[in-house]
């Protein structure tokens, strides 16, 4: 079971091209070894990846010592709750699937807060 996501219900597939999540098994889940709690389910934009650049973490170019491929706008990444609430804070957070959010996303942010920022994970 992958747990349950920021609206209490059970935790969906963030992405799978790429395959996104710590375990790279496409869900948001979160356990023990994973520090960075890589628990809230983006859509990445170019503003944003650009702000996480700056920021002194590229998530553009690949790093395949983690499976990393890098992302390209567009790309649905399991991306760190600490680094989403700063980029909210800073005005570029990337769009939100609620429903592939982990659950743990809600120490960091609220769910006021990412609904803001929520899109239909049809899209």
């Amino acid at each position: 079971m992958a747990g349950k996501n920021v609206l209490g219900e059970e935790l969906v597939v963030c992405g799978t091209d790429p395959m996104t999540g710590f375990y790279r098994d496409g869900c948001c889940k979160t356990g023990a070894q994973d520090a960075g709690l890589h628990v809230v389910c983006v859509q990445v934009t170019g503003e944003f990846l650009e702000f996480s650049k700056s920021q002194g973490n590229d998530l553009t170019t690949a790093n395949p010592m983690y499976q990393f491929p890098g992302l390209v706008p567009g790309d649905r990444w399991c991306l760190c709750a600490a680094r989403w609430k700063e980029a909210y804070d800073a005005g570029t957070p990337p769009p939100v699937i609620l429903e592939a959010c982990h659950m743990s996303t809600l120490e960091f942010a609220s769910l006021e807060e990412l609904k803001e920022h929520a899109i239909d994970p049809a899209v």
